[in-house]
């Protein structure tokens, strides 16, 4: 008799906007489909959001848009959805483990007070260094990731200005800040956090590959948006980054697998009847 697949649900966040870290994801997830089944919910187009008693492990994706906005009903579910995760695990030893991904992670940041959210001066798009902090030197979900590591970032808004009472209170750490950017005076972003042992985020996109990042780029008016900012030596440079195999290739190699196998370690232990 086989083994009982692991119940995965992806919160897709996309609300109907063509992309492609749906495609990402599933690609990432069928390295572990001898282990794990999924299902997508809906959660800004059909306000969808899963039973956490079916499920064991979440991954909520990026999406477009503000993320301080919402309709009153999606976005309070959803805010509910993160507080349900917080107090099963406060009261159950087989926990539930959560991966917030761009947009995802900036909600989450605003419901549970974390920092400020703003949007940008411009546009942060292409392939960047994310910087680990020494809390994030021995996160697990970065082992195997060089410091500082590469990704995907695309965003409009940031999270910026920790309070740090809020993060003592939820016992969250700030594991991954923006590049540097001697040059200018902004803050720098936060880029991944350690919410809690089981809930983990990133603002940049861990689940990005090269073809993902090259149909973007195929589009006129994106290809245009970046020369325009960056500049055609940029532009190429961006290119050469997509082939580089230590670059986003090793990001999306390493970071969601390392959280799905530390998730899955964790619940198969917790599943394991005791001997005494």
């Amino acid at each position: 008799m086989g083994r009982r697949k692991i119940q995965l649900a992806i919160l897709d966040m996309y609300d109907g906007e063509p992309n492609q870290g749906m495609r990402c994801i599933h690609d990432i997830l069928t390295r572990f489909e001898d282990r794990i089944s999924w299902k997508e919910f809906d959660v800004r187009g059909k306000s969808q959001i899963p039973n956490i008693l079916e499920y064991d492990l979440f991954i909520s994706t990026g999406g477009p848009g503000n993320p301080l906005e919402g309709n009153g009903d999606w976005d309070l579910k959803y805010y509910d959805f993160l507080d349900q995760i917080l107090i099963w695990n406060q009261n159950h030893s087989q926990k539930k483990h959560l991966m917030l991904i761009c947009h995802s992670f900036q909600m989450a940041c605003k419901h549970f007070g974390l920092g400020q959210i703003t949007k940008r001066k411009s546009t942060s798009f292409g392939v960047m260094t994310v910087h680990k902090t020494p809390e994030g030197f021995n996160d697990p979900v970065f082992l195997g990731l060089e410091n500082p590591f590469w990704a995907v970032d695309s965003r409009d808004y940031q999270v910026v200005q920790p309070n740090s009472k809020k993060f003592k209170a939820l016992g969250a750490k700030i594991i991954a800040l923006e590049k540097i950017r001697n040059h200018v005076e902004y803050e720098r972003a936060i880029m991944a956090i350690r919410f809690t042992d089981e809930i983990v985020g990133t603002q940049f996109h861990p689940e990005a590959d090269a073809m993902s990042f090259l149909e973007h780029l195929k589009k006129p008016v994106v290809r245009e948006k970046i020369i325009e900012l960056k500049g055609k030596a940029k532009f190429r440079t961006m290119l050469e980054d997509l082939v580089d195999e230590n670059k986003i290739y090793k990001t999306n190699e390493t970071l969601i697998p390392n959280f799905l196998e530390q998730a899955l370690r964790k619940i198969k232990l917790a599943q394991t009847p005791s001997l005494t």
